[in-house]
């Protein structure tokens, strides 16, 4: 059972900067641990997704996401659309103010327009070095009317502008503070959102605080509800997972080798010993887990799409999520867009299912009977993805192609991913916006590696045609079509080896009310309530 609530956490020990702080009760903390680590609490580097956690509690973009991922107002409280899709009008909220601080005229101040426009103007400025400077591309133009109402005009119209807007790179910063913090800003943010920044001690805690005059409310009530955000920073998994069965942290999120089987059966239902105990929250997650393919080395074998084709018919992807994914997740029966995203429809793209006949009948089709004569093929990986990798160089090998595993370290591997080094590789991709645009991307010709997302170096004519008229779409489901189709020219090219659509997974206590996960993976505590 839980222990008894109301015991009482001294401010003294969560906020270990403050001296003489009064007592606060544990159910107005949410505490979560973050194994891999806070980089920086400036939006302009919210890339990986334990700095978007943080950053999306302390700041706010001009849209936002509810639970469903349909757009709705955030600092922008309404906006049209003209010129066919180029120009954006929008109008602001006054009552959103920024955190404290010194540098801002008495102490804090109303965020204008101008805000707007320098935080964006910020973001695409080379001096930054912000990797989300991709997402003002196609911005032509933006500029302040008044201090309510602003301007964007894109260079082309572009349906998930909207979405991109609600990115964490594209939140609102005041620029007194930016400029008097320099580096320092990413160290001690000052932002709008429903909670400000407290204090940060490296690899041991980062506390943040209630925002008191946040602008939104949940009927007459004030957001957020609870006083503070606590992290911890434990690397190692298995003692985390600890930590969260005594008790002193409120949430566990995603799967692990390390618990996965303590709390889960094979087919992804809570264990009955942990069922007066915790809540289990699944659902579909905008992330496709795949094997991404360097389709221009002409030394491999794996420049024949033939050889490529064999290796998708050759694994029983069902089999594999029963085993070491514990049912979380779906087997990946399309190609690259996953469930949740409108233009999903294996009916259309086509897709894999294990047929061990046609994949030999491939491999005779590209001169390696039963795989003989065929070079070896390595396949790079992260230790955390092993047994998956290796479940299928079994079932590969089993055919008769040789495939070794080779474990890198996650930076070695993401420069061998940037260099485009890498002949086989274990790769993810999570939306960064909830429109089949943003997979697409990942193949489009111009796109390649380092001057964009196309780490495969797949290069297709009919692809990039395709591509090109849908990013000027506006009707959603002649859009869905032509997403469709692009994916249904990768299943037949294969470029990547899809294993599955990813699920959200989160364990939380009995105790801990209104975190509703989302498609995203967003972590939203504003709401958040504890008994």
């Amino acid at each position: 059972m839980l222990k008894p609530l109301g015991i009482l956490i001294t401010l003294s020990v969560i906020f270990a900067s403050c001296s003489n702080a009064p007592e606060v009760p544990s159910n107005t903390v949410f505490r979560y641990n973050e194994p891999n680590g806070i980089t920086s609490l400036d939006p302009a580097f919210a890339r990986e997704q334990s700095n978007i956690w943080a950053v999306h509690q302390v700041f706010n973009g001009l849209t936002q996401m509810d639970s469903e991922l349909n757009i709705e107002p955030c600092i922008a409280e309404s906006w049209t659309i003209q010129d066919s899709g180029l120009t954006y009008i929008f109008k602001l909220r006054n009552d959103v103010l920024f955190h404290p601080h010194e540098s801002l005229t008495e102490n804090t101040r109303k965020v204008t327009a101008n805000d707007v426009v320098y935080s964006l103007n910020r973001l695409s400025d080379s001096k930054t070095a912000s990797p989300g400077a991709w997402t003002m591309g196609v911005v032509d133009t933006l500029y302040a009317l008044s201090d309510d109402s602003l301007i964007i005009v894109l260079n082309e119209p572009f349906a998930p502008f909207l979405g991109i807007l609600s990115m964490k790179y594209c939140s609102i910063v005041p620029r007194e503070v930016v400029e008097v913090l320099g580096s320092n800003f990413g160290r001690s943010p000052i932002g709008t959102g429903p909670f400000k920044f407290q204090m940060w001690s490296t690899d041991e805690k980062l506390v943040l605080r209630r925002n008191p005059d946040y602008f939104e409310f949940e009927g007459e009530e004030r957001l957020p509800h609870l006083e503070a955000i606590a992290i911890d920073f434990i690397t190692d998994r298995q003692a985390a997972f600890m930590e969260f069965l005594k008790e002193e942290t409120d949430m566990l999120s995603g799967l692990d080798a390390s618990y996965k089987d303590e709390l889960l059966t094979r087919d992804g239902q809570l264990k009955e010993e942990y069922a007066d105990r915790l809540n289990l929250q699944i659902i579909p997650y905008l992330n496709t887990e795949y094997l991404a393919i360097h389709a221009q080395s002409e030394s491999s074998p794996l420049h024949q799409p033939e050889v490529r084709l064999a290796l998708n018919l050759s694994i029983d992807r069902s089999k594999m999520m029963r085993y070491l994914r514990n049912g979380i997740g779906r087997p990946a029966d399309g190609g690259m867009i996953p469930r949740g995203i409108p233009a999903y429809n294996p009916d259309i793209t086509g897709g894999y299912t294990l047929n061990l006949d046609s994949a030999k009948q491939l491999l005779l089709n590209a001169g390696y009977p039963d795989g003989r004569g065929m070079p070896s093929i390595n396949l790079t990986t992260t230790s955390n993805y092993l047994d998956i990798c290796e479940f299928l160089q079994a079932s590969w090998n089993k055919l008769g192609i040789p495939v070794q595993v080779e474990v890198l370290p996650p930076p070695t591997m993401r420069e061998g991913k940037a260099k485009g080094t890498l002949e086989f590789f274990r790769a993810s991709w999570i939306a960064d916006y909830p429109d089949a645009e943003n997979y697409m991307s990942l193949f489009y010709g111009p796109n390649f590696t380092p001057n964009g997302p196309n780490y495969t170096f797949f290069s297709n004519s009919d692809f990039d045609a395709l591509y090109d008229e849908a990013r000027y779409l506006t009707n959603p489901d002649d859009r869905d079509a032509a997403f469709a189709k692009m994916d249904s020219i990768l299943v037949r090219e294969a470029p990547v080896v899809p294993l599955f659509y990813d699920e959200v997974v989160r364990f939380i206590p009995k105790n801990v009310h209104g975190l509703e996960p989302n498609a995203l993976n967003l972590l939203e505590v504003k709401r958040v309530r504890k008994d």
